[in-house]
């Protein structure tokens, strides 16, 4: 009987763990060491946000129930923003060969 091969295998954490010290040193690395750190800092604010709200619901009023929405949306397109600039700066190698 075949071994079941799971995504999580010793061999994907190796790879992925060598990729992250990668990313930190000179070599080339899979990960984009600035998109990594960028999403880090997205999960620790969205966890801030969403404990304050798990905190602070039931003495919410609505209009401060709005300003944390408005809040999240910002900072929810201000990442989408972010993401999009940059590939719109970074183009292809396949594009650039198609106009030449």
């Amino acid at each position: 009987m075949k071994a079941k091969r799971f995504f999580f295998g010793w061999a994907n954490i190796q790879w992925f763990l060598s990729e992250l010290v990668k990313m930190y040193s000179s070599k080339p690395s899979y990960f984009s060491k600035k998109r990594v750190e960028s999403g880090i800092a997205f999960a620790i604010a969205q966890a801030g946000m969403i404990f304050f709200l798990c905190e602070k619901h039931k003495e919410l009023e609505m209009s401060e129930f709005l300003w944390w929405a408005a809040a999240e949306f910002a900072v929810s397109g201000y990442m989408i923003n972010a993401i999009q600039r940059e590939k719109r700066l970074i183009k292809p190698e396949s594009s650039q060969e198609e106009v030449e």
